[in-house]
């Protein structure tokens, strides 16, 4: 019988001795701290906006054009946040918003994981060729659509309603089905043979073995959309035109008047609007980042 020999762990002492000793331990840990140094002093750069908002937003007026700039309030004033969201209808205002968001991340879904799926897993004549054309639209500027889409809607008396900003959503997204169509073709093609071979129809491979495979792309697709609805202003601003039918992103514009621009309120509002995005991020980080990665790679 071959002798085993405990593992015993290398001091500290020693370890740091190898390292310094070992050109190639060496290099590689100098590697691994400059790198993280550059993604530490990246993650600060890009936090620089927000924990200003969150400042802002606890500061007297007078301290917002303050120079030097006053990074920590004095006195901090919570009561800028009770303030902000009174001054406006903001439940109605954010219950518009999860209206709108959920209505279009929903036909986003249905729609786009459809037309991903007759892209990747059906066999039909000028399919790449439909296909190319499809992502061809994604160059096109929203501003050339803009004016032919507000008269269509018009024509249909659908102003002043939702409808102009969810039923879009339910026609699917040319990049939402390029990010499904790339999951799709990474899943085996054995998969739908043998679902075939079972009796299964079209619809069935779809609804029994894509979808449940593919939950990383579709909550990535579903985090995409609803930050872009939660966010959206230039489409709230055109169809919409009574108060109480507003989105919470064109209620915050409301804080700027012809005499004055309340910039502690509005940071505030502006602070709250975006706890429910970062909550949704929070949870559905695994989800998101595999969806990327798989989606990149695979196809």
């Amino acid at each position: 019988m071959a002798q085993t020999f405990p593992y015993r762990p290398m001091r500290p002492v020693a370890a740091l001795r190898e390292v310094v000793t070992n050109p190639y331990r060496l290099r590689y840990y100098a590697g691994r701290v400059i790198l993280y140094a550059i993604l530490f002093a990246g993650a600060i750069l890009v936090t620089i906006p927000f924990i200003w908002l969150v400042s802002s937003s606890l500061k007297p007026q007078a301290q917002l054009v303050a120079f030097p700039p006053i990074w920590i309030p004095k006195p901090i004033l919570w009561e800028n946040y009770p303030k902000a969201l009174t001054a406006l209808p903001f439940s109605r205002f954010i219950l518009n918003t999860v209206i709108i968001a959920t209505g279009a991340t929903l036909g986003s879904l249905v729609s786009s994981s459809l037309g991903a799926f007759a892209f990747s897993r059906l066999r039909w004549r000028f399919r790449d060729a439909v296909f190319f054309a499809l992502l061809l639209t994604i160059m096109l500027p929203g501003q050339i659509t803009m004016i032919p889409r507000f008269v269509l809607f018009s024509k249909l008396g659908w102003v002043n309603t939702y409808l102009p900003l969810i039923v879009p959503a339910w026609f699917a997204s040319p990049f939402y089905v390029f990010l499904m169509r790339q999951f799709f073709m990474g899943l085996p093609s054995e998969l739908d043979d043998a679902a075939r071979i079972d009796g299964a129809s079209v619809f069935g491979i779809y609804w029994r073995i894509m979808l449940p495979l593919s939950k990383p792309v579709l909550a990535t697709v579903a985090l995409f959309s609803v930050q872009h609805h939660w966010n959206a202003f230039i489409g709230p601003l055109i169809y919409l035109h009574d108060l109480d039918k507003f989105t919470a992103a064109i209620g915050l514009r409301y804080f700027v008047t012809d005499t004055q621009v309340h910039y502690n309120l509005q940071m505030a509002a502006s602070a709250a609007f975006t706890i429910p995005i970062i909550i949704l991020f929070f949870f559905g980080q695994r989800y998101f980042i595999q969806g990327i990665v798989f989606s990149g790679v695979k196809g």
